[in-house]
Order: C-alpha cells, then structure tokens, then sequence
C-alpha cells in the first residue's frame, strides 16, 4: 500500500493520497489550505490517478482546496452531512472573529458532486476499504476511516483531528464538544488493536498501543477519568 502525505499551508494540515501501489487509483484525504499543488505534485509522482476525496471533517484547514481538486480530477467530495454546510460557509464553522482573518484569501463553496459519509459505512474506492466511524467532539460531522490489516501492512487509522500523538483534537470552536470527544475516544480509538497506525501523528505516525501507554487522554477515557482532562489547544 501507497500513503503519501504532506503538510499543507499555514495551518501544515496534513493531506494524503492512498492507494493499493504506485501508477494505481489513490483516495485524497483532507485536500486544505493551499493543497492542491501538493496534491498534483504526489499524483504525479507516483502516477496515480484520484476517484475520489474523502473529509474526516468540514474545517477549513481541512477542505479549502477541495473545490479546485475535485474540480481539476472530476471526483466527488465525500462529507458527514452534519459537516456539509461548512464547505460553502466555513466561518460560521470556525466562529466568526477567526473567519473573519481568512475569508478575504480563500475560495469556498461546494464541488460538484458531493456524497454524504455514514457511521459505519464501507467506501470501497479505488481498491481500498475504508471503514467509517463517526467520531463527533472536535465537530459534528467529524469522523474517521480504518484500512483493514492485510499480510504487507498493519491497519491504518485515519483520525482526522480526533487524536494526534499525545493530545486530541481541540473543543472550543462552534460545534466542538469535550464531552463527545472523549466518548467518541472511547467508542471509536480504544478498541483498535494496539498494531494499528494513527495518521496524524504530529509530523510522524503513532500506534493505538503507544497511546494507551502514553497519550494521558487515551489513558483518562479509559479509566474512566476522561472528563477531567482539558482540551488540546491548537487548531
């Protein structure tokens, strides 16, 4: 299997093309700020061709260059419908004191074609199986998507801005919630085998196991202590 990722714009959102091996069909995740160079930069390296791109929420620093690769590739977006209104009005998802330093650079809108993501659902897209889990607490719509294990490679944990290496995602923006990002910790991280890779890991990956031993978040939900934990600052 095929991840290349890299950091994109002021933000170092982390954007990744997956695929079965290089010169194959690729799944885009997360295509933010100031991405699509970087995205045509990848396809081009690894002669991949995209079927589609795949939002693990509806931030800004996560889908604002959606429009023009979606655009440039002729693939559907695929987006929580709770997280859907933030593709054409991200400051209203953002608050608008912060909306309000970005809007003047940005392009936003809706793609052409847009399909809305489900708990538990299975994308089956360019060879690969993601399994979907809405994990809400950073926003509503937020989710995540799971690479099963295979023979080659240990599954693969896409966790948008749920968890990161040693911290989680921040609760303090219009639909963040502290609350249901710990549950969602709980329901969706704590049973995945301690194998699995976390992506993002802060500029590196991590395992579900390295977590529990470390991540004082992932260790609080699991004794039953999380909601005394505070929430990661950052976007």
């Amino acid at each position: 299997m095929l991840i290349a990722g890299f950091p994109a714009g002021a933000w170092g959102t982390n954007c990744y093309l997956v695929a079965p091996a290089a010169g194959e069909e690729c799944v885009i995740i997360d295509p933010g700020h100031q991405a699509a160079q970087g995205v045509e930069d990848a396809l081009k390296k690894h002669r991949l061709k995209p079927v589609a791109v795949i939002l693990t929420h509806g931030h800004i620093d996560h889908v604002a260059s959606v429009v023009p690769v979606c655009g440039a590739n002729d693939v559907p977006a695929w987006i929580h419908p709770e997280d859907r209104y933030m593709l054409s009005d991200p400051e209203k998802a953002i608050g608008r004191s912060f909306g309000a330093q970005l809007m003047g650079e940005l392009t936003v809108g809706e793609p052409a074609d847009v399909k809305e993501l489900t708990d538990g659902a299975q994308l089956k897209l360019a060879g690969l199986d993601f399994s979907v889990a809405h994990a809400p607490g950073h926003t509503k719509g937020s989710v995540t998507f799971q690479l099963p294990e295979s023979a080659e490679v240990p599954s693969v944990f896409f966790s948008g801005d749920l968890l990161f290496a040693g911290s989680i995602g921040r609760t303090d923006m219009p639909g963040g919630s502290h609350a249901e990002i710990l549950e969602s910790l709980a329901r969706v991280c704590l049973p995945l085998d301690d194998s699995t890779v976390v992506l993002p890991g802060h500029n590196e990956h991590t395992t579900i196991g390295r977590e529990r031993a470390t991540n004082p978040y992932l260790r609080q939900v699991a004794a039953g202590l999380g909601a005394e934990a505070a929430p990661r600052r950052g976007m």
